[in-house]
């Protein structure tokens, strides 16, 4: 699979282990949802490592004065969790960005045609062109949900170049579409799956995420 954008699969241990977790078909629902809580934590570690911009001042430490680097406040960071799977990601996410706006975006995939509708948006008119955005979607599979997603930002004015996904796991059939129409786009996932069922589900995957996460 040949690709234009960027999608890291980071080497992480940690991220290996709860994704592991996250597989396993005799993990109960709490600790489901503990194993995605951590994957979100690091996942938007691993996003915002050469993501969030950064400015030079100084600071005094209890001794001296010394140079520092510290993010840059002006600069709007937003997480945009698609409801409702991507809530699951979101309390990790939460922690590595503390204030980060949060907009909701609901979007439901119809389980015969495949075809997805959204349901709910939170999303403003308008986003500032400079606004960092942090996707949290735990499975890319069809690729419907997360087009729809970029459509309804783009629309708003932020640029593809300064979004982030976080996916727990991927298949190729959402990947090749993303990297079509947002080649400078950048993807954080714990695994690349082979592929898809007949029902549209990622192979080997981890199910349904949602209905893991909220036991229902």
């Amino acid at each position: 699979m040949t690709l234009q954008m960027r999608v890291y699969v980071p080497p992480h241990p940690l991220i290996k282990h709860w994704l592991a977790v996250a597989r396993d078909a005799l993990t109960p629902s709490a600790l489901f949802r503990s194993a995605m809580t951590e994957l979100g934590r690091w996942l938007t570690y691993e996003a915002s490592r050469d993501w969030l911009p950064t400015e030079e001042t100084t600071v005094q430490t209890p001794l001296a004065t010394c140079p520092a680097t510290m993010v840059t406040p002006e600069v709007p960071v937003v997480v945009v969790p698609i409801l409702r799977a991507g809530l699951a990601l979101l309390e990790g996410a939460q922690m590595v960005l503390p204030l980060a706006a949060i907009y909701h975006l609901g979007m439901v995939r119809n389980e015969e045609t495949l075809q997805v509708s959204c349901y709910l948006n939170k999303l403003p008119a308008r986003l500032d062109p400079n606004t960092r955005v942090l996707i949290s979607e735990p499975m890319l599979a069809t690729g419907g949900t997360i087009m729809a997603t970029m459509a309804e930002l783009t629309q708003r004015g932020v640029d593809p170049s300064l979004i982030r996904i976080i996916s727990v796991v991927t298949a190729p059939p959402a990947l090749q579409q993303l990297s079509v129409a947002y080649p400078n786009l950048n993807i954080y996932t714990a695994a690349i799956d082979e592929g898809l069922n007949a029902q549209g589900f990622i192979v080997p995957g981890l199910g349904d995420a949602g209905d893991r996460t909220f036991g229902t």
